[in-house]
């Protein structure tokens, strides 16, 4: 009996050591939320969100997307549960006319929602009423536009393109200085005109040009050099031209694989100057605000501009925004990460290369909220483990990136239109020089035999194209018969 009861004593004694060790490790453990539990399960959060691709979607009867996988993750990482809602006024948070918080920042605000997970960007304004937590991804303000209403129009002589006007300045001078000493030094080297009076200089200045052009176009043509001198200074620019051309080569190469030509839009500077879009934000978020509070003039005009023609330029969602640029004349201006997911998406729409306000996207939460802290070191651990790398690559993959890389679009002949038409006066310059010659050698000869020069010259050319000379007479007949 005594062993039985000292038995139980020391069971009794067992659990309740176990037990205050639980809770001793249960309060040193910096992922264990201060936030008060049932016995019944792990404590339930409401969350606030905004529908927005690819943050937050609508698939069946379920949501998906970044924002959702963040949760998700969240969740299994500190051990909670999760409610989510969508915002009821389909806004991000802003400061209204009454001086209340519209959006998520305003549902927090007034304790509809706990938490709020969504592309919201931390400001100093939303930062004085909630907290946020680490950002979860980094992104900027940006310009997206139509390919097609931005791009501009392929000069005609798009095969100048490789190169600037100075770079062809300095190849034409360098080609002129070339041919001249061509000239000058085969008129000067005894072993290249070994006889001037009674010899012919075949490097004249016109068969000098050719020489150089022949080795531009690495073509042996004639004259060939027979001095040293006149060899060292062809030699010199046969390197230089072999270096030329495949400078040029590799430059026109590059420039019609990369597919994008100079956007006259580079800059928000450049958006202010241009008169044909239209462009805006959308309203009441924290890019609107941005404008406003910026103190760079370029802002403010962008601000002015956007304030006079907010009914017609400010949007009130992402899609909005996205279908507005592709079926119009507008630009708009929002979030540089959510920019380059439509860019991707639709394969008409870019973005411009510069990025303004470097910012980022947290987590809100009421300032007094015991997940604030939890939930940043639970953002830092994930992205210390590549787990947002992993979400971004996976929500960001598009099927038109795939398509882009994987289609072969032929050269388009605006391209190459400059070539061409250069092929084209050349051939007619040359009809043209031949025609003259004839019609040179047409006249020495009617000189000579005594004809009229228009007689001699188609003579010339039924010859030369071998027209019977019967032809002639029987087309004079029916002439005549026909009159």
């Amino acid at each position: 009996m005594d062993r039985g009861l000292h038995l139980t004593i020391c069971v009794v004694t067992t659990l309740l050591l176990l037990r205050e060790s639980s809770q001793a490790g249960e309060e040193n453990d910096p992922e264990m939320l201060p936030a008060s539990t049932s016995a019944e399960g792990l404590p339930t959060l409401t969350v606030t969100t905004i529908l927005e691709d690819p943050y937050v979607m609508v698939r069946g009867a379920e949501l998906e997307g970044y924002c959702m996988d963040l949760l998700r993750a969240l969740a299994g990482m500190l051990r909670f549960q999760y409610r989510v809602k969508v915002v009821g006024d389909g806004q991000y948070g802003a400061v209204a006319a009454s001086g209340n918080w519209t959006g998520m920042i305003g549902e927090v605000l007034r304790k509809e929602a706990d938490i709020a997970v969504a592309p919201l960007t931390v400001t100093s304004a939303r930062e004085e009423v909630v907290s946020f937590t680490t950002p979860f991804l980094q992104t900027g303000i940006g310009i997206l536009l139509r390919k097609d209403t931005v791009s501009q129009e392929m000069s005609f002589f798009h095969f100048l393109s490789p190169f600037s006007k100075e770079t062809w300045t300095g190849l034409l001078f360098a080609y002129l200085l070339t041919c001249f000493c061509l000239f000058l030094v085969a008129r000067l080297s005894p072993c290249e005109w070994n006889e001037p009076k009674n010899e012919e200089n075949h490097f004249t200045f016109l068969n000098s040009l050719w020489f150089g052009a022949g080795a531009l176009a690495l073509q042996g043509v004639t004259p060939r050099p027979q001095a040293l001198s006149v060899r060292v200074i062809a030699v010199v620019w046969w390197l230089f031209t072999l270096a030329l051309l495949a400078a040029y080569i590799a430059n026109f190469t590059a420039l019609l694989s990369s597919g994008s030509e100079q956007l006259p839009i580079q800059t928000f500077e450049d958006l202010v100057k241009q008169r044909n879009l239209e462009f805006g934000t959308l309203e009441g978020s924290s890019t609107f605000y941005f404008f406003k509070n910026s103190k760079n003039p370029i802002h403010q005009m962008i601000y002015e501009y956007m304030e006079k023609r907010r009914e017609h330029v400010l949007v009130k969602t992402y899609q909005e925004a996205v279908q507005r640029v592709m079926e119009s004349n507008y630009a708009f201006i929002g979030e540089s990460i959510s920019q380059d997911l439509a860019a991707a998406r639709h394969c008409n729409l870019i973005r411009a290369p510069e990025v303004i306000g470097a910012r980022g996207f947290g987590i809100a939460t009421t300032q007094a909220s015991p997940w604030t802290k939890p939930l940043s070191i639970a953002v830092l651990k994930l992205r210390e483990l590549g787990d947002l790398d992993y979400l971004r690559n996976k929500w960001w993959e598009s099927s038109c990136l795939r398509r882009s890389r994987d289609r072969w679009s032929p050269l388009e002949p605006p391209a190459l239109g400059g070539l061409f038409l250069a092929l084209g006066v050349g051939l007619a310059l040359g009809v043209l020089a031949a025609v003259a010659e004839l019609s040179h050698s047409s006249r020495h000869v009617a000189g000579h035999a005594k004809k009229s020069c228009c007689s001699v010259f188609i003579e010339e050319i039924c010859t030369r194209l071998r027209i019977k000379e019967s032809a002639r007479p029987s087309q004079e007949t029916s002439g005549k018969a026909n009159a």
